[in-house]
């Protein structure tokens, strides 16, 4: 899956353009406050539909502007090789300030089918660093969508999950309010666990399949000492029945708080460092490295699994890797194939032998560019 053009209307400083982008490793070089950061974001709200920076839309839209407007051609590359070559989707996102939000695939509404015809995205940037050092809520969501990536069949497993659970909480109120019964929260108890019993599993697998790619990648990178990742259940059930047992235990304290307090939707995902939570005791620059270590494991499994990689948005990734770890980083990009945009001040700041495109930027405008660079030049396109 490669991303071959990119269109933006109106998001924040970036001019109204058209991007052409390449296979392989693409640095985007600018002064700081030239947008580099805003055209990553605007790759991902026209994939994803979001922004990965904030959860308040409005923020993407130009000052002054009525909407924002992406629109992102991507081509599946696998497919080159029929008659009637590769398979090619629009994907658009259209926000405007009044909250109305629009993401479709080729002018049909986007929903999670669509997510096959898009790859997978994994985001480095200073805003995704809460998922480190951030709630529990976070890690959880991020290992769903690996999931989803990793397994797109069991994609289900989680919408179910959530559907009986907001069920099970809606009952509870209408128990609390007196116009339900007590007894009819067996059967919400049933559905949870059958659900939730699932999801632990497609997590807990996920994260066994993560644990060494993770430590192995976090080591290269130079997080000192042993880095662990592991999935720490709310439920020590290993079966629907067992879990549906340590509902029917908390009823009480459900109907007191009016909320479901047991279950997967409070599981933690832990990542610790020579025994020690990253998340209370890690420092920011070890939080930086941590996340990156995070996505590369990612990376690894979806190839070993067959997947397509993931594109790869890298902001301001190399300001703290010496000479020999950011040598090390391109080695792993160009690994897998797939593409990756990495942000940076100045050329200087990747490798001379990697081989890249490089987009220029100031002001919001793709200035100059080049097709490939193995040695650290830059030319005007």
């Amino acid at each position: 899956m490669l991303v071959r053009r990119l269109r933006t209307l109106g998001v924040r400083n970036l001019a109204d353009a058209e991007v052409e982008l390449g296979e392989g490793v693409t640095l985007v070089r600018g002064p700081n406050g030239a947008g580099k950061t805003n055209l990553l974001e605007a790759i991902y709200v026209g994939l994803a539909g979001r922004s990965p920076r904030t959860s308040n839309d409005r923020e993407t839209i130009a000052f002054g502007r009525p909407l924002g407007r992406v629109e992102v051609d991507v081509e599946d590359s696998r497919q080159a090789s029929t008659p009637r070559g590769p398979d090619r989707r629009t994907f658009l996102c259209s926000i405007e300030r009044g909250d109305e939000r629009r993401h479709q695939v080729d002018g049909q509404p986007a929903g999670p089918a669509h997510a096959e015809l898009r790859p997978a995205l994994s985001v480095f940037m200073p805003d995704r660093l809460v998922l480190v050092k951030g709630p529990p809520a976070g890690r959880r969501a991020h290992l769903d969508r690996f999931c989803a990536a990793l397994w797109p069949a069991r994609t289900e497993a989680r919408r179910r999950y959530s559907r009986a659970l907001a069920q099970r909480n809606a009952l509870l109120g209408r128990i609390r309010a007196g116009s339900a019964g007590r007894d009819s929260l067996q059967a919400w108890d049933a559905e949870l666990s059958i659900a939730g019993a699932e999801l632990a599993a497609i997590r807990a697998e996920a994260l066994s399949a993560l644990s060494e790619p993770f430590e192995t990648a976090a080591g290269d990178l130079g997080l000192e000492g042993e880095a662990v990742i592991t999935y720490r259940p709310r439920s020590d059930a290993s079966s629907a029945e067992q879990l549906a047992a340590e509902l029917a235990e908390r009823h009480d304290s459900d109907l007191a708080r009016g909320f479901t307090t047991h279950g997967p939707h409070l599981d933690e995902v832990a990542l610790d460092r020579g025994g020690r939570s990253l998340r209370r005791y890690g420092s920011q620059g070890e939080h930086r490295l941590t996340l990156l270590a995070l996505l590369f494991a990612e990376r690894e499994v979806l190839l070993s699994e067959d997947r397509p990689p993931p594109m790869m948005l890298l902001d301001d990734v190399t300001s703290e890797l010496d000479a020999g770890r950011r040598a090390l980083l391109c080695e792993r990009l160009i690994a897998g194939g797939g593409q990756a945009l990495i942000t940076a001040t100045e050329s200087a700041q990747l490798p001379a032998s990697c081989p890249r495109r490089e987009l220029a930027l100031r002001e919001g405008r793709v200035i100059a560019g080049v097709e490939d660079a193995a040695d650290g030049s830059a030319e005007a396109a």
